[in-house]
């Protein structure tokens, strides 16, 4: 069982960056692929960006592609999603979730195959 708590979160204005924290506990967290998501009021949960367990591997919604970075460290058994020149319609609970996996190289992109969620961290961005 893994618990996954976010941190990081807050009120920026656009062009801001802000970096969230998802620490890990209670399982062997280099076994997990990561993943951000992100649901804003009135919309669907949609994929921000994912990570391999050793983290040579990522993607990065188009949305996000060239403005967040997704990393990990996992002797301390943190992800990390830094996120640079934010806009207003980055404005969403931001979650972070693992999916255990039996290969280094490998995460899978659908939300469903995530076993471990956390509580969420709100981003908002003001334009």
């Amino acid at each position: 069982q893994v618990q996954l708590v976010e941190s990081g979160g807050g009120l920026v204005t656009a062009g801001d960056s802000l970096r969230l924290v998802c620490a890990a506990s209670g399982g062997t967290f280099s076994s997990y692929a990561m993943a951000w998501f992100r649901q804003a009021p009135g919309k669907e949960r949609e994929s921000v960006a994912f990570i391999s367990r050793n983290g040579g591997r990522t993607y990065y919604a188009e949305s996000v592609k060239g403005r967040f970075t997704i990393s990990r460290d996992n002797g301390k058994n943190t992800v990390y999603l830094q996120m640079n020149n934010l806009k207003p319609e980055d404005t969403a609970v931001y979650y972070c979730a693992a999916d255990r996996v039996s290969t280094e190289y490998y995460y899978n992109r659908d939300a469903g195959a995530y076993d471990y969620w956390g509580q969420g961290t709100q981003v908002t961005v003001s334009s």
